[in-house]
């Protein structure tokens, strides 16, 4: 019976939910810090080195077995690739929606806040905007789409699944997601403050954990990890286009 584990790291590990677990752990706690951090001093660098490095673990522990086992492979089913990209957009917008109803543009909504990131210069013309724009699209569906979906919806996802099926292991890695998260929002620096606003980061936490598992079952669906890719760089780009002109204005 093939190893999803090269050999090497079969000596040390079994691939199940421990190992899930041991993964959770290793990259979800420094990079829950390390946002905080960024929010606190607008560094966001460490950031980008966490999807890079949440992308590369499948090709350091997996064997060739193990890589496919998770869903890199093509897609056996390229329509749900359309539908995973209409279902990130449709999502990110209508949690656009539901934030400007509840909340308006104030920080207690997440798009709001988490805007406050991107640094949109006031006054900026639409043509340098457009360029900020595009800039920070690129980023935003490229980087975290790649590193947290062979992660989550990947080796996270598919040693769970080994020990208690995909059911259970959906839940978990989708509620792993949605924890790390509230480092994005939820646990909010303002003012020179740290604010926690609970009713605000309930609604954000269900979205992530709900999204989360729209982006499993794209990958599903698909046949390949890259079903989940694409739902998710739709969701980021739905938000980063409803923060850029929606609540930056035009």
């Amino acid at each position: 019976m093939e190893s999803e584990l090269k050999s090497f790291w079969s000596n040390i590990f079994t691939f199940d939910w421990k190992f899930g677990l041991f993964l959770i752990f290793l990259i979800c706690t420094p990079r829950f810090v390390l946002v905080l951090h960024a929010n606190e001093t607008a560094n966001y660098g460490y950031i980008g080195m966490i999807m890079i490095i949440s992308a590369i673990l499948p090709f350091v522990f997996l064997s060739k077995y193990g890589r496919k086992k998770i869903g890199i492979k093509i897609p056996t089913n390229n329509r749900w690739l359309i539908i995973g990209f209409t279902i990130g957009i449709v999502f990110s917008v209508s949690l656009y929606f539901l934030g400007e109803i509840l909340y308006g543009n104030s920080y207690d909504n997440w798009y709001s806040y988490i805007g406050k990131s991107y640094t949109i210069p006031e006054g900026i013309d639409q043509q340098s905007k457009l360029a900020l724009f595009g800039i920070m699209a690129i980023t935003g569906i490229t980087f975290s789409p790649i590193g947290e979906e062979l992660f989550f919806r990947g080796i996270v996802h598919s040693s769970f699944a080994k020990s208690m099926g995909d059911r259970k292991a959906s839940i978990i890695d989708s509620f792993a997601f949605a924890i790390v998260h509230i480092s994005h929002f939820g646990l909010i620096f303002i003012n020179q403050q740290w604010k926690f606003l609970l009713a605000p980061t309930l609604i954000w936490v269900l979205s992530m954990l709900l999204v989360s598992m729209f982006f499993y079952i794209c990958r599903q669906r698909s046949g390949s990890i890259l079903g989940a890719i694409v739902c998710h760089s739709a969701f980021n780009l739905g938000m980063i286009y409803c923060i850029f002109y929606p609540i930056s204005g035009n």
